[in-house]
């Protein structure tokens, strides 16, 4: 096997485990000699051993003079857990094979100098654009402090979210609404406005077939409107946040936080995404995927706070005037001004179709 296909077997490692290691990524590694693979490993959950350390456990007393294959650059530095660096060096491998460096400044290359600097051969690049797309959400939450934000809409084919009367369940397929579970999965936190739990009480969580991380729940809330006994605030099946503006007063959150909801109150009448991502962040959320109503997008849109849209089109007519579209608010006053985007990806689930689109970069 080549140098690709190995490092293949690692980033299947590390694909299998996203999601659930926030907010470290997802990395996979194998252990190879003589053409054999004699370990590998991923790392599994925050704060636990990282993919090389159960690799080279794996690999027990062959690892000496072994090659090792590891999806992102192993850690410099201490931790939760020591550097995967010094162990690479101790274990006296003889070549280590890199996809990608991490821009985390606390690694930064320091780790793969290191190595070099132990006499251990390094090549960084093997399947870089593959691991650059699976690390794409954490590398902007380490760049920007702020989080990684998924818009998810399903739409008719003549662009409608419900019927006038409110009536959208179900606008797509049993296969559309079980990748949209996949997304819940692997995203820290879903965000919906207070309408949305008015409107439908939902639960939130993550419904796959062999089950999956139910995220943080975060509902936009100017005026504290969640009743008391929504299925958020007492189903305990995650953790719900609930954002409401400078005039909630404490009695009124009180109850609330009795049930265990976290409050974040802002400054102001209004709520405002871009300090409110700030804040998310700081709280180690680094992916929020947004399922929500035509206000709650507008709001995202017109700060232009979004990394990608994620849009499952049913080939369904729903018709009228007043029935409501993907993006609400007041929307952009000249076409030169609109947000553009670029195809990503579409494929049809089921009888619908799946278009990812990302905000255009010259």
């Amino acid at each position: 096997m080549t140098d690709k296909e190995y490092m293949q077997v690692a980033l299947t490692l590390a694909r299998s485990v996203k999601g659930q290691t926030s907010p470290n990524p997802p990395v996979g590694s194998v252990v190879v000699k003589n053409g054999r693979i004699i370990g590998m490993g991923a790392h599994l959950k925050a704060g636990e051993g990282h993919a090389e350390v159960q690799a080279i456990k794996m690999a027990g007393g062959e690892v000496e003079g072994a090659t090792v294959y590891v999806t992102l650059e192993p850690c410099s530095h201490f931790g939760k857990t020591p550097p995967c660096s010094n162990l690479l060096i101790d274990s006296r491998v003889s070549r280590v094979v890199v996809a990608t460096t991490d821009p985390n400044p606390l690694v930064a290359g320091k780790g793969i100098e290191r190595i070099r600097k132990a006499g251990i051969e390094v090549e960084v690049g093997v399947l870089q654009e593959e691991a650059n797309e699976l690390y794409e959400m954490f590398f902007y939450y380490i760049s920007t402090k702020k989080p990684y934000v998924t818009l998810k809409t399903a739409l008719t084919l003549d662009g409608k979210t419900a019927s006038h009367t409110g009536s959208s369940q179900w606008i797509t397929g049993v296969e559309a609404r079980e990748d949209v579970h996949k997304y819940r999965h692997t995203h820290d936190a879903i965000l919906v406005g207070v309408n949305t739990v008015l409107k439908d009480d939902p639960s939130l969580t993550t419904r796959l077939p062999n089950g999956g991380l139910h995220p943080t729940r975060i509902v936009l809330d100017h005026h504290l409107r969640t009743p008391l006994d929504a299925k958020l605030v007492n189903d305990q099946e995650s953790t719900t946040w609930i954002v409401v503006n400078s005039h909630v007063t404490e009695e009124q959150m009180a109850p609330f936080i009795d049930r265990g909801v976290k409050i974040i109150q802002q400054a102001g009448e209004k709520i405002d995404i871009p300090s409110l991502l700030e804040k998310l962040g700081e709280l180690s959320i680094t992916s929020i995927l947004v399922e929500g109503g035509s206000e709650v997008n507008g709001s995202f849109l017109q700060h232009h706070a979004f990394n990608q849209v994620v849009t499952y089109i049913a080939p369904k007519l729903i018709g009228g005037k007043l029935a409501p579209g993907f993006i609400g608010g007041t929307g952009i006053a000249d076409m030169n001004d609109a947000a553009q985007l670029q195809y990503k990806s579409i494929e049809q689930l089921g009888e619908d179709i799946k278009i990812v689109a990302v905000p255009y970069h010259s």
